[in-house]
């Protein structure tokens, strides 16, 4: 089973995954960065496209794609 991790230290809360994967993403309240809505998300084809659209490039996952 595959894991997102995101790096709070480099999101810039631009909202790019937000707008393209709302049901996994979301800005934080207090931090205003990406975090995960829920503990373990279904990982889709969207949550893989706001990854590669993110500008900052802070949102990997693990074990990597093949």
């Amino acid at each position: 089973m595959r894991e997102i991790i995101i790096d709070t230290y480099l999101c810039s809360g631009c909202g790019t995954c937000v707008e393209l994967s709302p049901e996994v993403f979301r800005l934080g309240d207090m931090t205003g960065k990406a975090e995960l809505v829920t503990v373990d998300p279904q990982i889709t084809e969207a949550v893989y496209e706001a990854a590669a659209y993110c500008p900052e490039k802070c949102i990997e996952f693990f074990p990597p794609r093949s």
